[in-house]
């Protein structure tokens, strides 16, 4: 199997490129959807979460309460690192069982990871695509989606290594910034070039 590694920056539209890799017939493993899953109440993790930052970080049903502890850790870096301690290292593990079952079979496997040169991942895939918009665009669509006020907003994509980094190291990069007929065209030719050399 094809191992690629797909990042950007929050609100570059990284989920909508992992979708279309999905619909040409990838597989998807999504780091995000793995740190939900290792902070689920049962989790260790969570009850990690809720010593380092309070019971008050949990919902009535006893749930994390995501938008409650997401403005704790971005207004406070080292708050972010008390929680990326926690949560990073089951999301690897997870992460690295979910890569090994699926190692001998044929065909193009996506890791989905925002923080994947962050963390030192693109070690772990054979490349790294880069989905990319430039900062206006960016900001815009982060305060569209998520109902950020703009300093929020510039807060949370100042917590990520710059979009322009990214770009400089990636092995594909992904303009996102144009209609998504555009987008998947890249997608597709991406897509293309390893499906057909397995």
């Amino acid at each position: 199997m094809r191992v690629l590694g797909l990042t950007g920056g929050i609100g570059t539209g990284k989920s909508l490129v992992a979708k279309m890799f999905r619909e040409l017939g990838a597989e998807v493993i999504d780091a995000d959807q793995l740190a939900r899953d290792v902070v689920e109440p049962g989790q260790p993790a969570l009850d990690e979460i809720v010593e380092a930052f309070g019971r008050d970080i949990l919902l009535p049903d006893g749930r994390l309460n995501r938008s409650r502890l997401a403005a704790a850790i971005f207004a406070d870096p080292a708050a972010r690192q008390r929680l990326n301690a926690i949560t990073h290292p089951r999301i690897r593990a997870r992460m690295d069982t979910e890569v090994a079952a699926r190692t001998q079979r044929s065909g193009v496997l996506i890791l989905d990871i925002p923080l994947l040169y962050e963390n030192g991942r693109a070690g772990i895939v054979e490349k790294v695509i880069v989905v990319w918009v430039d900062p206006a665009t960016q900001l815009q669509r982060l305060t569209e989606r998520d109902g950020l006020s703009v300093q929020d907003a510039r807060q949370r994509i100042a917590a990520q290594m710059p979009l322009d980094d990214k770009r400089a190291r990636a092995d594909y990069v992904i303009d996102n910034t144009g209609s998504r007929e555009a987008t998947r065209r890249q997608v597709e030719a991406i897509f293309r070039q390893y499906a057909a050399a397995r």
